[in-house]
């Protein structure tokens, strides 16, 4: 089968910027779909769009009582449909890119992006990936991605790894909001009531409160990272 994941980040700065404390984590998430449903997927938020008279760019940063009821009926579509999503939280003050990455914070980022989408290649099946778009510091950060994912999925293929701009791509930016949705229930925020409301219906429609999640959880999958080993 053919499989597209459209893929974000949350407050990616502390790779660089580190702020120390508890509570700081860094999220990388995927949103994953079958290829052959992207068009009616995005059909359906196309109709949820016009329901709620919202144009233009929809992520976690604009959520407001005022397009509540848009959000939470975005997160209805992503439970009841084929789309299943993967994130991979960070403690930032664990990490250590002079350690490990060769002191290169955005070779850190790219690897780490690896780790949280390699784990869902499985074989015998054809893979795009799709990034924000943004600017790398070295040239060729999305090939090497790119060919270190194939090299370790020699029984998969991966078609293509680019950057698309989120503004224009309303999967990259459904991907935002679930992320920000896990960021927001790391960070225990409540300042935000509709926020708030949107971690709680996504939660209920979970079963439980957004936390990590065991390995094989297959449509809300949390990976909460911790350095020296383990899930």
């Amino acid at each position: 089968m053919k499989f597209e994941a459209y893929c974000d980040e949350s407050r990616e700065e502390l790779f660089s910027r580190p702020l120390g404390g508890e509570g700081r984590w860094v999220v990388l998430g995927s949103l994953w779909i079958p290829a052959d449903q992207r068009e009616a997927i995005k059909a359906d938020i196309c109709r949820c769009r016009e329901r709620h008279r919202v144009h233009g760019e929809f992520k976690w940063h604009k959520v407001s009582p005022s397009r509540l009821s848009f959000y939470l009926d975005l997160t209805s579509l992503f439970f009841s449909s084929n789309m299943r999503f993967r994130c991979l939280v960070l403690p930032a003050a664990e990490l250590d890119a002079a350690q490990f990455h060769r002191s290169d914070n955005e070779l850190m980022f790219y690897k780490f992006y690896y780790l949280m989408l390699e784990n869902w290649i499985l074989p015998y099946n054809d893979y795009r990936i799709f990034l924000d778009m943004k600017t790398s510091r070295v040239r060729g950060r999305l090939a090497a991605l790119h060919r270190v994912l194939s090299n370790a999925n020699l029984a998969s293929t991966i078609s293509d790894v680019q950057a698309l701009p989120s503004h224009e791509v309303d999967l990259l930016q459904l991907s935002d909001l679930l992320i920000g949705a896990v960021s927001y229930r790391f960070h225990r925020f409540s300042s935000s009531p509709a926020r708030v409301a949107l971690v709680e219906a996504i939660e209920e429609h979970l079963g439980h409160v957004i936390a990590g999640t065991s390995r094989g959880e297959s449509k809300f999958n949390v990976f909460q990272f911790a350095p020296g080993g383990g899930w």
